[in-house]
This record gives C-alpha cells, sequence and structure tokens, in this order.
C-alpha cells in the first residue's frame, strides 16, 4: 500500500500529515481555516485518497500555517509514491464549477515546478488570502517532486474558481499516479529514471 507520513514541527507550526493513496477510508483535516479545511478536503476526495491532516499555528501568522501544510502534505505524497515506478505518470483535468472551468495538469517524473493562472482579484476567498493559492500550489509540487500548471480558463467568483482548482489538481494527480498495468515495474520515462 502507498501511504506517506510526515511530522514538520517548526517554532511557527506543528503540522501532521497522514495518506494513503490507495486506501481512501478516512480524510481528516483540521487547520483551523475554515476555506483552506474545504479545498484540502475537496483535493482528497477528488483525488479518491485516504488523509489526516493537523494543522496548528505556534506563532499565529497564516501564512506559516498555509506554507508548512502544503509542504508536509508534499513530503508526505513524495513518500508515498516512493521509487514512482509503475505509475502513468502524467494527468490532466478540468473541472466546471458553474461559471468557473479550471485545468490542471501534473507530471509526477520527478521535477518541481509549479506555474499557477487563476487571475484571482479578491484579496480574500472567505478566510483564506487570495495569495496563499498559487502558494499553496508551489510548495506542493516542490515538495512533492511534481509539476503543476494550474489555469484558469473562465470564471468570476474566487471560490468557484480555487475551489475548481483544487478538484482539478486533485483529478490530475490521481490520473497520474494511478497504477500503470502494462508497466507495473519500470518507469514511465525514455531515460530508465527520473
Amino acid at each position: 500500500m502507498r501511504s506517506g507520513s510526515v511530522r514538520r514541527t517548526t517554532a511557527e507550526t506543528d503540522v501532521r500529515v497522514d495518506l494513503s493513496l490507495d486506501d481512501p477510508g478516512t480524510r481528516e483535516i483540521r487547520t483551523g481555516l475554515a476555506m483552506f479545511d474545504h479545498l484540502l478536503l475537496a483535493f482528497m476526495f477528488h483525488a479518491r485518497i485516504g488523509c489526516r491532516i493537523e494543522a496548528r499555528s505556534l506563532d499565529a501568522i497564516r501564512h506559516h500555517l498555509v506554507e508548512d501544510t502544503a509542504i508536509a502534505l508534499g513530503q508526505a505524497l513524495d513518500a508515498a509514491l516512493g521509487e514512482r515506478t509503475g505509475i502513468v505518470r502524467y494527468g490532466e483535468a478540468s473541472i466546471p464549477m458553474d461559471d468557473a472551468l479550471v485545468r490542471a495538469v501534473v507530471d509526477l517524473g520527478g521535477r518541481a515546478w509549479s506555474r499557477t493562472a487563476l487571475d484571482l482579484t479578491h484579496e480574500r476567498i472567505e478566510d483564506l488570502e487570495s495569495v496563499f493559492v498559487p502558494h499553496v500550489f508551489a510548495s506542493f509540487a516542490q515538495h512533492a517532486r511534481l509539476t503543476l500548471h494550474v489555469d484558469r480558463l473562465a470564471g468570476d467568483d474566487p471560490h468557484h474558481v480555487v475551489e475548481g482548482a483544487f478538484k482539478a489538481a486533485a483529478r490530475a494527480c490521481a490520473r497520474a499516479w494511478a497504477i500503470d498495468p502494462s508497466a507495473s515495474t519500470s518507469i514511465a520515462s525514455t531515460k530508465g529514471t527520473y
């Protein structure tokens, strides 16, 4: 079973992430930020993974809490993927949410890169600052060692755009880490390594 657990404790935060790519049984998210919890839960649901996230701020700075949660989530995913043998590697998904249409494309080939183009114009979405959203994707991608592109294709409601982005990223990731039955022991690269 592909799983990963990370405990990240700093002077700023205390974060614990336990995830399973192959057992969607438990999904519990507690960061203290309602919108962030909502987005992370949407990601877990649409990625069809089990995950527990317990994150608390030790310095009352929200940026640190969001960033460290994304770092720990990325590290847990990296651990769960292991050598990344037998996976499809690439995934893409487009998600409509009413007025919004968001596309995410992912490569699990070990190269960390993130580009988020959501064109958010509102300062906040519920209790989450909009500037945190691309930062979450960047921190997650860096520590999961994946490439992620997220684009708003349509939409004005920032809640719909951002939620669509997390759902699209989840669906793209799930397609990428799916086991490829024709390549169960190989690396999906012409180089033979990532």
